[in-house]
């Protein structure tokens, strides 16, 4: 398993879905469940905008760290570096927390435990305004650090001990079996990945990314079909959407720019996974794929029927009360410990690059005659943010911000919220997982994804405001 996937996976999922596997009682598979679906799927207005239970949670929780937020995420790097180098010198310390399930914490190879290092460097700097400025300056460490690194200690830990009702009660096997049909023929995939699109959709991408690590550890996905997911279904949140496109100066235009990124997003969901490098992903030696419909319920039987027994065998193997908090608790320290300093790190040194370098603008001056081409007004101003989202979602919109064309703005803010690949989140996520996914993947997708949504953000925002 991953640093950072919360699976809530424990000893017998395989045999709840083996033939003859025992159903739990109802109840068991719908409480739970229907607590994680109001928690992370349901929507709810408050304070003035929609939202869900989960962004309640967790902008509570932020907001009783207070002004205690800087000492807490700098104690959580600083104790992710130390446990690290503790684990390099003294290999005893694996084998003695591993019956923990923490042996993550401590057993890192070479290279993560250089950016652990790095990223607790920066954190220090950032908190006490040391070193070079564009180390801690407003627009990048300061951003880095308590924008990202506040909103994943406080999201993630919320997410992780709630997590589980929405994936080991049984909701996942009955969506699974409701939408196996339609998936399968529009996108090549289990139906189950529904409930990581809508998780996404309402939470956030990287909650949705973790439930595909998840629900592909347990056994439930192939490892083409987990990256598929992870990177065409976990999509930019619609709260997050609603940000940017309010940022970016088109409140006005919400719902046509939002229909736009919904049409992007169908359309490379259809059209990556048959392409390269999508279509080539090969599985690992180890993985193991277990049944994704209704197991032994005769096909006779109704679609409500089938779904409802994998939701009941799924049920009959769920965590107890203990399993479920140390398997919870044990997930809030791998995503701490191993995503905190690593976001920090790539955030600050990625809009630090936006801000005091011309790196950006360089290498986005090809794009410069095609976004003419186009006839997009400002092209040059506009070029470098279809770079910059790989390195983190808030940038282009950063960057776009100035760019004085609406027309070029709706393009912006459409394109990058369906890019989905950035290294300072989900990026991050997906290379620490089990997938065993590399940064030229990670790359090529990202490159995949803007070609095929750029001329549709640009048809859209000459149709919409032309």
């Amino acid at each position: 398993m991953p640093d950072c996937a919360p699976s809530g996976a424990v000893a017998g999922v395989n045999e709840a879905t083996a033939h003859g596997a025992r159903h739990a009682p109802l109840g068991r598979f719908l409480i739970p469940s229907l607590i994680g679906a109001m928690v992370f799927l349901c929507p709810i207005y408050a304070d003035g905008a929609w939202t869900i239970l989960l962004g309640v949670a967790a902008d509570a929780l932020r907001a009783f760290i207070g002004d205690a937020m800087p000492a807490l995420l700098l104690s959580i790097v600083t104790l992710s570096t130390l446990l690290s180098i503790a684990g390099a010198l003294n290999p005893g310390l694996q084998q003695r927390y591993s019956e923990h399930g923490v042996t993550r914490v401590f057993s890192v190879p070479l290279f993560w435990l250089a950016l652990r290092l790095l990223g607790t460097l920066c954190a220090w700097l950032i908190v006490f305004k040391a070193g070079p400025e564009f180390i801690w300056n407003e627009y990048t460490g300061a951003v880095a650090l308590f924008d990202l690194g506040g909103t994943i200690v406080t999201i993630f830990l919320c997410a992780s001990f709630l997590l589980p009702m929405l994936t080991d009660y049984g909701l996942m096997e009955f969506v699974g079996t409701l939408l196996q049909p339609v998936f399968r023929r529009l996108f090549t995939l289990p139906g189950r990945a529904a409930v990581d699109a809508l998780a996404s959709w309402l939470a956030a991408a990287a909650v949705g990314v973790l439930i595909t690590i998840s629900q592909y550890e347990n056994g439930h996905y192939s490892r083409r079909e987990a990256i598929v997911i992870a990177t065409n279904f976990s999509v930019t949140s619609l709260p997050f959407c609603l940000f940017v496109i309010e940022f970016i100066g088109l409140r006005e235009h919400f719902f046509s720019v939002y229909a736009t990124i919904v049409s992007i997003g169908l359309c490379c969901a259809i059209l990556l996974p048959r392409l390269p490098p999508l279509r080539g992903i090969r599985p690992l030696p180890n993985d193991t794929v277990g049944p994704d419909g209704a197991g032994e319920v005769p096909e006779r039987s109704s679609l409500l029927q089938r779904a409802t027994s994998a939701a009941r065998r799924r049920a009959a193997s769920s965590p107890n009360a203990q399993q479920y908090l140390a398997t919870s608790a044990q997930h809030v320290m791998d995503i701490w410990m191993g995503l905190v300093p690593l976001v920090v790190l790539i955030g600050t040194l990625g809009l630090a690059v936006a801000e005091f370098t011309p790196v950006m603008q360089i290498l986005s001056a090809p794009l410069i005659p095609v976004l003419d081409w186009f006839g997009l007004p400002d092209a040059r101003a506009a070029a470098p943010t279809f770079m910059v989202g790989f390195l983190d979602m808030f940038l282009p919109a950063a960057i776009g911000q100035g760019v004085e064309s609406e027309l070029t703005r709706f393009v912006i803010a459409a394109v990058s919220l369906t890019q989905l690949i950035y290294l300072s989140e989900v990026g991050s996520l997906l290379l620490r997982s089990a997938l065993k996914v590399n940064v030229l993947t990670l790359l090529s997708i990202f490159v995949m994804r803007t070609l095929v949504g750029f001329p549709i953000a640009v048809l859209a925002a000459n149709l919409f405001m032309g």
